[in-house]
């Protein structure tokens, strides 16, 4: 009798670990992608929860760029830098 993997319960536990989108944008489009196939409802269950972890991890990644952004802002907003108005 073959020996059991030592990964092969966690392999079935633990998700794989996604790759960062490219960028703020591309993240936002998988995301919103991930939305629409959770809310169709046509998602079999075993997948279900991956989909909601990488949206989960997505949604996470969108976050810390805006919030990224909004630091940037408030530091050059800090130096002195006027805020842009339309007229």
């Amino acid at each position: 009798m073959p020996k059991p993997s030592p990964q092969t319960p966690a392999s079935l536990d633990a998700p794989q670990a996604a790759p960062q989108p490219a960028s703020y944008e591309a993240g936002l489009q998988e995301l919103e992608q991930l939305v629409a196939e959770l809310e169709s409802g046509q998602l079999p269950l075993d997948q279900l929860l991956g989909s909601y972890q990488r949206g989960a991890a997505l949604l996470a990644f969108c976050r810390d760029r805006l919030q990224a952004v909004e630091d940037q802002i408030k530091v050059l907003d800090a130096n002195g830098l006027k805020a842009w108005t339309a007229e």
